[in-house]
């Protein structure tokens, strides 16, 4: 399986959308200062969302697509849904 995540800084408040094949490693590896200097200097980290695909590509796809104006947007409701559930 291949994830779209959404992690969102304890720090700030601000969100990271990403794409991986192992969720816990990747949250750990962001927690931990590994990757790009974003995550690096907004962390801690808490997931907040994913979407699970089949395809390695569906899910790079999906990441793209969220760092859009209109995926953000997309993204928007989809989160005030899912966390007002």
């Amino acid at each position: 399986m291949y994830y779209l995540y959404i992690l969102e800084s304890k720090k700030n408040k601000r969100r990271y959308v990403g794409s991986t094949s192992n969720l816990k490693r990747r949250l750990l590896e962001h927690n931990n200062g590994q990757g790009g200097k974003y995550t690096h200097d907004n962390r801690p980290f808490v997931l907040i969302y994913y979407e699970a695909y089949i395809n390695k590509l569906d899910a790079i796809q999906a990441e793209k697509f969220y760092k859009t104006g209109y995926g953000r947007e997309i993204l928007a409701g989809k989160l005030s849904h899912f966390l007002l559930a």
